[in-house]
């Protein structure tokens, strides 16, 4: 190689260097697709991954649990409704690593306990999440998802917000139910007794005429019997079963709430 060449080879380097340093940097976050094997089968989810400037170098985490409509295996579909739309509207602001986990078809959240922990495990270690600040929220199959999940391992999060939940399966759908205490006498007085130290928001719209606002209102009455340490209950008057909206888009207090809770 003569000095001519190598000296083209350094200048060559160096603007590169130079165009790469007044590129503008990505300030937003981003819906990243992500797969997991769970027992041989693949698994397609989304996580959103906030941006340095939002997160930190350890942003806290969000599994967020979709309804019904939702279920498949596309992976993409639980980021279209509930928490996705206003993460995806707040894109360069949102400080925290989202998890999507999706239910299979004609499956319920009880029956993917494992995959739902599977995801959230590779996220946190991937996305160098915070876990003294996990989160789960979710809205109608994922409302109930999230006391399963919770009771499954309530050490493992900060908060819980369920949306339009409930415990007992509404009269219409039989297999939707919080298993884990199915068979309890008092279900309500037992979620709340287990989950007594683990702050909760819940939401439900009045007008809810699928999950009916009752069961969470006996929820929120054991809870507070229970003497829990933080348990909050918004009922929106003038909602269907179409509560995430206003819960997620329309209640900023929310979000303050949220990410002040600390393992």
């Amino acid at each position: 190689m003569t000095a001519a060449t190598l000296l083209l080879i350094v200048f060559a380097a160096l603007l590169l260097a130079a165009c790469a340093s007044n590129m503008p940097k990505r300030t937003g976050g981003a819906f990243l697709e992500r797969s997991i094997d769970i027992g041989g089968k693949q698994h397609r989810y989304q996580v959103f991954v906030p941006s340095a400037q939002a997160g930190g170098s350890e942003p806290a985490v969000i599994v967020f649990l979709h309804g019904t409509g939702e279920r498949g295996s596309d992976g993409a579909k639980p980021t279209l409704v509930g928490i996705g739309p206003y993460v995806r509207a707040h894109q360069d602001t949102f400080p925290a690593i989202v998890v999507f986990p999706q239910a299979p078809d004609d499956t319920e959240w009880s029956d993917n306990v494992d995959l739902v922990f599977a995801e959230l495990d590779a996220a946190s270690r991937e996305f160098h999440g915070d876990r003294k600040r996990t989160y789960l929220t979710g809205l109608s199959m994922g409302g109930y998802g999230v006391w399963e999940m919770a009771l499954h391992a309530p050490e493992r999060f900060a908060a819980l917000v369920p949306v339009c939940g409930a415990v007992k399966a509404p009269s219409d759908e039989r297999a939707l139910l919080v298993t884990s205490v199915a068979n309890e006498a008092d279900p309500y007085a037992v979620v709340a007794k287990r989950l007594q130290h683990v702050p909760v928001w819940i939401f439900h719209g009045a007008k809810d005429d699928q999950v009916s606002p009752e069961d969470d209102r006996k929820l929120i009455a054991a809870f507070r019997a229970a003497d829990a340490a933080d348990a909050r209950y918004t009922e929106f008057p003038d909602a269907n079963h179409n509560s995430w909206d206003p819960a997620y888009s329309h209640t900023p207090e929310l979000w303050t709430w949220l990410f002040a809770q600390k393992r």
